[in-house]
């Protein structure tokens, strides 16, 4: 099977299910910044040592590929995603008692994994913001767009957290 299909020539792509839309969609632009913040988080990996922090990440990957594939029209785990979710809140709450705390805006620098963090930190929240800009054209919303929303808001404050663990000294604004 080749990559290359021609169906998206004209500007269009399928969703799940195989309904076409324009790839400017509202729909499309959710999952592709997720897709995009998957690929800056894969980033990051590659720059830290810790295989901890590595599988951690490499499951925010995975979650982070059930949201898309939800997003272009597949069943969402909602097990799965909920279950991960506390999982990433916990590592907040573990950062935050490690880390020192926080009295003033830092700025975006201090080392290679700080700032490929800081990148993922903010391709999350752009991607937050498409998919709260999909969400609030549907007519109603799903628990699973909810959670969506949850999932994206609190895995951009762990980046942000794993952004200050690797800057060895914070320059405040």
């Amino acid at each position: 099977m080749s990559i290359t299909t021609k169906t998206g020539d004209k500007g269009e792509t399928a969703l799940f299910g195989g309904r076409r839309v324009k790839k400017h969609d509202p729909q499309v632009e959710a999952y592709g910044a997720i897709d995009e913040a998957t690929c800056f988080i894969g980033s990051a990996i590659e720059s830290v040592a810790d295989k901890e922090v590595i599988r951690f990440l490499t499951e925010v990957q995975y979650t982070l590929y059930i949201l898309m594939a939800y997003l272009s029209g597949y069943e969402m785990d909602l097990a799965k995603v909920t279950k991960h979710l506390t999982y990433v809140e916990k590592e907040i709450n573990n950062l935050e008692n490690f880390l020192p705390k926080l009295t003033r805006f830092i700025l975006p620098q201090g080392s290679e994994e700080a700032s490929r963090f800081q990148i993922s930190r903010a391709m999350v929240r752009s991607a937050e913001r498409r998919v709260v800009a999909y969400v609030d054209e549907k007519k109603e919303k799903t628990t699973e767009d909810i959670l969506s929303i949850q999932y994206l808001n609190r895995l951009s404050d762990l980046l942000f957290m794993f952004a200050r663990k690797y800057t060895p000294e914070e320059k405040q604004t």
